[in-house]
């Protein structure tokens, strides 16, 4: 019998193609939103819409690269527990940057009237179904080469891409939207796009050394012919439904990113540079918090912290709406950096090992790809679209986008009241922990089936002499 040699956990490595892969996700996701809020609406859709409807469909083509994303997850997350965390980390990072570029590329509405919407919707679908894969099996990847008493900690680097993209994308976007006018709308907004290629390339010279982690290439050698997707619903519904709402925190974040940017700028003509570096600033903030906040994980739970963080940043995001009304920037940047460095921050450092310790090594990315994606769907087409909405056409209500964060903010929370606290587990402890006997039969039948169809295959040969 072959003996399978396991590679050596890098969790170093695998952290660092983590962040590096997600810095590309959160860069397309600001760079997007913030075109979307400032420029889009203006270049890619008719100039006789009020200017409250053209942001509100221009968020929309920004919603629908998260409404494909449950269809990617699909595809993507048993791919992903099938083939390797590596193959589908590779796959997304060269569709969601080629995606990027292309957006960057495309002619404007003067130029073709009602196609260039289209073609924008049509690439972000694209873009969307890509983006799914890419977290649930960079987090997998590099919670699986962490040492048990620091996955909270490894993992965590994950998400510090949210923080580390938004602020690559504010700093190319600053100087851009000081530009005149003329030429910001003409050459200018293309240069965010354009960039993604050099982030591509930096990704992808680190990628293409981190190897598949030890788990994933123990239980590929068991060779359990089970589907992946059908297993994971017959046995793990709960908890792919609990990561569905505890995920719809995220739209917290979609708000502050895009729908707070088009309601300070459009809604009371707050000065764009300025609006743009109160979230420069909170990023910048949130590097340093994050990996903190990761360290924090491991000691007094994923639970607790994921908690903590999304009560505080639903509460603190109905003072930071308010104070943009006020036009106060000392109000606006300090509760911008209270909502999003701080609160966000620690829900950033702890969803990646809580929902991922959801779920048995052989389902890890299934699970947490259709769970993730699917809450990160809803939170991304309702946070900004609902929210720039309930502010009225003249994008001056901030009470309506308070609720819309508040609610998000219920269903995380109650939701996470509901799941374990698994830090305390091992890897393998966490496979016996969520199988249940049944599901324990059904990997065992999976598994011996296929080596009594070879032997019985073997042994016909015999039989005919």
């Amino acid at each position: 019998m072959t003996q399978t040699i396991l590679p050596k956990k890098t969790p170093a490595r695998a952290a660092i193609a983590a962040w590096i892969g997600t810095t590309l996700e959160y860069y397309d996701f600001a760079v997007y939103g913030t075109s979307s809020a400032l420029i889009l609406n203006v270049l890619f859709f008719s100039p006789q819409l009020p200017t409250g409807i053209s942001v509100l469909l221009s968020l929309i083509t920004f919603a629908v690269g998260y409404a494909v994303r449950p269809l990617g997850s699909l595809i993507l997350g048993p791919m992903g527990d099938r083939y390797g965390r590596k193959f589908v980390m590779m796959l997304t990072l060269f569709g969601i940057g080629g995606c990027t570029f292309l957006i960057g590329c495309l002619p404007t509405y003067a130029q073709i009237g009602s196609l260039a919407p289209i073609l924008l919707v049509a690439i972000r679908v694209i873009q969307g179904l890509c983006l799914s894969g890419e977290q649930p099996s960079a987090i997998t990847m590099s919670l699986e080469h962490a040492s048990d008493h620091r996955r909270g900690f490894i993992a965590s680097f994950t998400t510090l891409g949210s923080a580390s993209g938004t602020l690559l994308t504010l700093l190319v976007f600053i100087p851009i939207s000081a530009m005149p006018s003329a030429q910001l709308l003409s050459w200018g907004w293309r240069l965010p796009f354009w960039f993604s290629a050099l982030v591509v390339v930096a990704a992808y010279l680190i990628r293409r050394h981190v190897q598949e982690p030890p788990e994933f290439i123990q239980a590929q050698a068991t060779k359990a012919n089970i589907t992946p997707l059908k297993h994971l619903l017959r046995f793990h519904w709960r908890a792919v439904l609990r990561i569905i709402f505890c995920a719809l925190i995220a739209g917290t974040s979609y708000m502050m990113q895009t729908f707070s940017v088009a309601f300070g700028t459009a809604g009371y003509k707050l000065d764009k540079p300025t609006m743009l570096l109160t979230t420069t600033v909170s990023a910048v903030i949130a590097l340093a918090i994050t990996p903190l906040a990761g360290f924090l994980v491991d000691k007094i739970g994923r639970k607790t912290m994921f908690l903590s963080g999304t009560i505080g940043v639903g509460i603190t995001m109905v003072p930071y709406l308010w104070s943009i009304t006020t036009g106060n920037w000392t109000l606006i940047f300090l509760f911008g950096i209270i909502n999003y460095s701080f609160f966000y921050s620690m829900v950033n450092a702890s969803w990646p090992s809580f929902f991922a310790e959801m779920f048995p090594g052989r389902l890890r990315v299934s699970g947490l790809a259709l769970g993730t994606q699917i809450g990160f769907a809803i939170s991304g087409v309702i946070g900004p679209v609902l929210a720039t909405a309930l502010a009225g056409a003249d994008l001056k209500g901030w009470t309506g986008p308070s609720m819309v964060a508040l609610g998000f903010m219920l269903f995380a929370g109650i939701s996470a009241l509901t799941a374990k606290e698994t830090g305390k587990y091992t890897l393998k402890e966490l496979d016996e922990l969520h199988q249940s006997k049944q599901e324990k039969t059904a990997v065992a039948a999976a598994t011996v089936a296929p080596a009594r169809a070879t032997h019985d295959l073997s042994a016909e040969p015999a039989a005919e002499k």
